[in-house]
């Protein structure tokens, strides 16, 4: 059994399949479960509605509003496209006050702004992730058969036996040093598949500070899969 404190969903908790021996009524189970992890999902809770209260002051996607990239907080510039324009764009201006994203809004583009400004962001991810795994892989010795950037549900980054890698392109709005922490991580179960003192080893030779980089994350899901008003994982668990 597991409980989820799922930013988009709430609290989520999983049973076994019904026809389990023992597993046909859980509701009692379920109960006790949640009792005895109360203290728990009630920090989580809260800690989860206080960064939605912030991120809900920072405007959303409006002319003015701030929204983080690459973990510094970006002004939200949004203007009409010139006419004829057939599609919006996005531009980062370094400015000596505030760092701003520039959006120009072309008015025969179909899409709305969330999903310009997710197109453009996936772009840099893809980007920024390569260019860490061009820095890590050949000292790792290993190689990645393929690599995707998506919206991932419920990590930051997957490996598969067959080498194949998937980050989430919300990565981008975190530190750098974050999403190379992601990417090492998904590179080193390319040596060593598991958790084991093994595979930190390998983990902590390329970011020895992978630790604080790793909270960094945690502590940042509410905001980072909230960065577009988009219902989204970044969830911690309990399980037993």
């Amino acid at each position: 059994m597991r409980v989820v404190v799922d930013p988009g969903r709430g609290v989520v908790v999983t049973v076994p399949v019904p026809h389990r021996r023992g597993w046909g009524r859980p509701e009692p189970r379920i109960e006790e479960f949640l009792r005895e992890r109360e203290p728990w999902l009630r920090r989580h809770l809260d800690r989860q509605a206080a960064e939605r209260a912030v991120l809900a002051m920072r405007g959303g996607l409006r002319d003015g509003a701030t929204i983080r990239y690459r973990g510094e907080l970006h002004r939200l510039r949004i203007e009409a496209a010139p006419p004829g324009a057939r599609r919006s764009s996005v531009t980062r201006i370094g400015a000596a006050d505030d760092d701003e994203l520039f959006v120009t809004v072309a008015r025969h583009d179909r899409r709305p702004l969330r999903a310009v400004l997710e197109a453009w962001l996936r772009l840099r991810a893809r980007e920024a992730i390569e260019r860490a795994i061009g820095r890590h892989a050949a000292a790792l010795e290993v190689t990645a058969a393929a690599v995707t950037v998506r919206d991932q549900r419920t990590r930051w980054g997957s490996a598969s036996r067959r080498g194949r890698l998937a980050f989430s392109w919300r990565l981008v709005l975190a530190p750098p040093e974050a999403l190379d922490t992601v990417v090492v991580h998904e590179l080193a179960h390319l040596r060593v598949f598991g958790h084991g003192p093994a595979f930190w080893a390998v983990v902590a030779s390329r970011r020895p500070d992978h630790a604080t980089w790793r909270r960094w994350l945690r502590d940042h899901a509410v905001e980072l899969h909230g960065a577009l008003d988009e219902p989204a994982p970044g969830a911690v668990e309990h399980s037993a």
